[in-house]
């Protein structure tokens, strides 16, 4: 071959590996991007699944406080209407005792 028939084939050669490279390098990239992507959505579903986790907790705890305040609250009203009744007793007893 011919020498400058033999630079001209090195050119291109070199053209073409320099090229692969960089394609490589950007394919690299591309995938090195995706996966960090795919981490970061990994990352933001176990936080949307604990933050609900978190908020049937949460709805628990409401639940119960809403329960117990108000069995608190027909406790209070059941004692209130025995007081009731039993201040109207002693009074009707007083009364009949007055009478008498």
């Amino acid at each position: 071959m011919k020498p400058l028939t033999l630079a001209v084939l090195a050119i291109i050669s070199t053209a073409l590996v320099s090229c692969d490279k960089e394609k490589a390098a950007v394919e690299s990239n591309k995938e090195a991007t995706k996966d960090a992507i795919d981490q970061r959505k990994e990352q933001v579903d176990v936080a949307a699944r604990k933050a609900k986790e978190q908020t049937d907790i949460n709805a628990k705890i409401d639940k119960a406080r809403i329960e117990a305040d108000k069995v608190t609250a027909q406790a209070q009203l059941d004692a209130q209407k025995v007081k009731a009744d039993a201040e109207a007793a002693a009074e009707k007893a007083r009364i009949d005792a007055e009478k008498k």
